[in-house]
């Protein structure tokens, strides 16, 4: 939603007299600081207020632009990820086209015991697989899924603008989101915690788009 007239009124109102307490924002409007809270609550969320405690508000001095761009860097993929849809090795391609139609996903995530990565296979993947004689109910999809270390994956804690910017170079539908673990013999390897998607990039937009709109923007 867009800011209403008292929301604009507010904001006038720290410009012109911050930092203010909530209870003289809420005297020069005539309301209650019950009925006030809710959109300074708004306000301080969105970030167009700065709230200090035992002082009052005070205007953060941030366009809208400037807001929007400032949330786009805080964000995570830690914060959007999807639940992993993985398979063993072993898994035959049959099950692996059956959990794929079933999860509604465009690809799978290969792992072994203690959810390690090992591979990667998409839809394009199986299409190929059947399109010649191929058995899919005795084929392990570990005869056609990618391997490592050919894989694109992100972490957790990587900015969402930079995971987005691999899908889009390498052409995915989705990649791993791991997590870094080392064996008994000090040797890196990837512990699968989550997906992230083009449905997660999309998720990510309309957040953005919606705290644009609380701002008043257009």
């Amino acid at each position: 939603m867009e800011l209403n007239e008292r929301q604009e009124r507010i904001i006038e109102i720290v410009k012109a007299h911050s930092p203010i307490t909530g209870e003289k924002i809420a005297d020069i409007l005539n309301l209650t600081r019950a009925t006030l809270r809710p959109d300074l609550t708004v306000l301080t969320m969105a970030g167009l207020l700065e709230a200090r405690p035992r002082v009052g508000y005070f205007s953060s001095g941030k366009s809208n632009d400037s807001l929007v761009a400032d949330r786009l860097r805080k964000l995570r993929v830690g914060d959007f990820k999807s639940v992993p849809i993985v398979v063993r090795e072993s898994t035959n391609l049959y099950d692996c086209i059956v959990t794929m139609f079933l999860e509604d996903v465009g690809s799978l995530t290969v792992v072994s015991e203690g959810g390690i990565l090992e591979g990667v296979v998409s839809r394009k993947d199986l299409l190929k697989a059947t399109l010649g004689n191929t058995d899919v109910h005795r084929v392990p999809v570990g005869v056609v899924m990618t391997r490592m270390p050919n894989i694109v994956w992100t972490f957790a804690d990587e900015p969402v603008l930079l995971a987005a910017r691999k899908i889009i170079q390498h052409q995915i539908d989705s990649m791993p989101v791991v997590k870094v673990l080392q064996d008994a013999m000090g040797r890196e390897k990837y512990e699968v915690v989550g997906r992230f998607t083009k449905t997660n990039i999309t998720a990510i937009l309309v957040e953005l788009g919606e705290i644009h709109l609380v701002m008043g923007g257009k």
